[in-house]
C-alpha cells in the first residue's frame, strides 16, 4: 500500500528502534563517513590499471577526468537528498517503496544487495592478485583458494566487532594506503613527459570499449551504498552532504593523479596494464622499495574495500526487516557489539560463493545488476520529487524537475550502454538474479500472509514532512 500525501502531513519517518540506536552504540562521525564512501566507491587507484589497457592512456585519463560528472557526482547528489529525507537504514530501499510500492522496493533491494555482494567478491580476489607479487605460491591452486577463503572469514570476523571499529579502521587504511600514491607521482614529476599522456594506444591493438567502460563504472559507482546505513549516522541530516562532497573530491583526485604520474613517466606494452601494474610502475620510477609499499597497501585498500560493503550489505538487511521486507529475525544485532550479525554472516556466505568468478566476470556482472538498480533509483528520485514537491528536504538538489530530468538521463544512457556491452554469462546473471528478485518478493508476500514468520507492517512507515 502507498501513503497517499494528504497521510503524512505532519508525520517524520522513523530512523530505527531509537532505544537501540541512540544509546547503545556510537554513531559514524563526519570524517569516519567519508572514508566509509571513499572505500565503498574506490579505495585507491588500485583496479584502474585495466582502463589503459582497454584503451590507451590519453582515453583511460580522459575517462577518469570526465566520467565523475557524467555519473559520480549525479548519482551523489541523489544520493544526498534522499539520504537526509529518509534518513533511516534501508536507504534506496526506502526510496523505491515510497515512489512505487513494496514490490519495487523489495525488487530494488534484491539488485543492489545482490550487487554488493557480488562485487565484495572482487576485494579478496584482487588482495591475493596483489599479494602472489610477493608471495607465489597464492598465483593458483589449493593455495589460492584456501587464502581467499581464510581472508574472507577474516575480515567477516572485524566486521563483526562493530560499524565504530570499521570507520575508524577506514580512516586508517585510507591514508595508508593512499600516502605511497602520493609519493610516487611528487617522484615521477621530472620523469614525466607530457606527449604521453595523448597517447591512443599501440598501433594494432584493438581497443577494449566493453573493459574501459566497465573499468570506469566499476571504479566510480556505489555512491548510494552507504544510505543503507543512514540510520547508524550522527546528525544525517546535516553530515550526509558533506561527506558525499569530500568522499567525491577524494575519489577523483585519488584516481587521476596517480594515474597520470604513470602514463607521464612510464612507457611499457599497453599489454601490461593488468590490474596490479601501479606496484611494477612504482618499482620502475622510485625502486623496489616503494613496490612492495604499494603491494601492501593494496592488500590493505582491499580490506577496507571489503569492510565498508559489508557493512552497508549487513544493514540493508537489517533495514530491510525494519521496513517489513523480511522477517524480524533478520535485524537480530549482537549483543555485544550492536552489529547486525545476521546480515554480516548471510552477505559473507553468498560473497564467498561468487569467489570462482574471475576478477573481469564479477566487476561485469556488478555493474550489469548496479545498472538495472540505479535506472529504479534514478526513477524513484524523479517521482519523489513530482508526487511529494513539498516534502521537506534538508538538502536538496538545487535544480526543478526538467533539470533534474536531464541530469538523470545523462548517466541513465551511460547506464544502458554498460547493459547492452554486456557478455553472455552476465546476462544469464543478470537474468537469472532479477527473476529470482521477483519471485523472492512474492515469496516473502506468502510467507506474510501465512504467517509462516513474523514479519512489521511496512505500510505503517511514514514518507516524511511537508514544508
Amino acid at each position: 500500500m502507498t501513503i497517499q500525501p494528504a497521510a503524512f502531513a505532519t508525520t517524520t519517518l522513523p530512523v530505527s528502534n531509537p532505544s537501540k540506536t541512540t544509546t547503545v552504540h556510537k554513531k559514524l562521525t563526519l570524517i569516519q563517513l567519508v572514508f566509509l564512501i571513499y572505500f565503498e566507491v574506490a579505495g585507491g587507484p588500485y583496479g584502474e590499471e585495466p582502463a589503459v589497457k582497454a584503451a590507451g592512456p590519453f582515453l583511460a585519463i580522459l575517462g577518469f577526468l570526465i566520467f565523475p560528472f557524467i555519473w559520480s557526482i549525479p548519482e551523489a547528489l541523489v544520493t544526498a537528498e534522499l539520504s537526509t529525507t529518509f534518513p533511516g537504514n534501508g536507504g534506496f530501499i526506502i526510496w523505491a517503496h515510497k515512489a512505487f510500492g513494496p514490490f519495487w522496493g523489495s525488487l530494488l533491494g534484491t539488485l543492489k544487495y545482490l550487487t554488493c555482494v557480488i562485487n565484495m567478491a572482487a576485494f579478496p580476489i584482487l588482495c591475493i592478485d596483489y599479494l602472489e607479487k610477493l608471495f607465489p605460491i597464492f598465483a593458483s591452486g589449493l593455495p589460492r583458494t584456501l587464502a581467499i577463503l581464510l581472508l574472507t572469514i577474516l575480515l567477516t570476523f572485524v566486521n563483526l566487532t562493530g560499524l565504530d571499529i570499521v570507520g575508524y579502521a577506514a580512516i586508517i587504511l585510507g591514508v595508508v594506503s593512499l600516502f605511497p600514491f602520493i609519493l610516487m607521482s611528487v617522484i615521477a614529476i621530472p620523469q614525466i613527459d607530457p606527449h604521453r599522456w595523448l597517447n591512443m594506444g599501440q598501433t594494432g591493438v584493438k581497443k577494449d570499449w566493453n573493459l574501459l567502460v566497465n573499468t570506469l563504472f566499476w571504479n566510480l559507482n556505489f555512491w548510494d551504498t552507504v544510505s543503507t546505513m543512514a540510520g547508524e549516522v550522527e546528525n544525517p541530516k546535516k553530515t550526509f552532504p558533506l561527506a558525499l562532497l569530500f568522499a567525491v573530491i577524494l575519489t577523483c583526485f585519488g584516481y587521476i593523479l596517480p594515474l597520470l604520474a604513470v602514463t607521464g613517466s612510464v612507457v611499457v606494452d599497453q599489454s601490461q596494464w593488468e590490474a596490479g601494474f601501479m606496484a611494477v610502475a612504482a618499482e620502475m620510477i622510485a625502486g623496489k622499495w616503494l613496490k612492495i609499499w604499494i603491494e601492501i597497501g593494496a592488500v590493505l585498500s582491499a580490506i577496507g574495500l571489503f569492510e565498508a560493503l559489508l557493512s552497508s550489505c549487513a544493514f540493508q538487511i537489517l533495514g530491510q526487516a525494519e521496513l517489513g521486507f523480511l522477517p524480524k529475525f533478520f535485524e537480530r544485532r549482537s549483543r555485544w557489539f550492536n552489529t547486525p550479525w545476521v546480515g554480516i554472516l548471510i552477505s559473507t556466505m553468498i560473497t564467498t560463493s561468487f569467489s570462482y568468478m574471475n576478477f573481469r566476470d564479477v566487476i561485469s556482472s556488478a555493474n550489469f545488476l548496479y545498472s538495472l538498480g540505479m535506472l529504479l533509483e534514478f526513477s524513484s528520485f524523479l517521482w519523489l520529487r513530482r508526487k511529494f514537491p513539498t516534502l521537506k528536504r534538508p538538502f536538496r538538489v538545487p535544480m526543478p524537475l526538467p533539470g533534474l530530468v536531464v541530469m538523470c538521463l545523462i548517466p541513465s544512457a551511460f547506464l544502458v550502454l554498460i547493459m547492452v556491452t554486456a557478455t553472455k554469462i552476465v546476462y544469464l546473471v543478470g537474468g537469472l538474479i532479477t527473476i529470482g528478485g521477483i519471485l523472492w518478493y512474492f515469496l516473502m508476500k506468502l510467507c506474510k500472509s501465512k504467517k509462516w514468520f513474523v514479519f512489521k507492517n511496512a505500510d505503517d512507515i511514514q514518507v516524511g514532512e511537508e514544508e
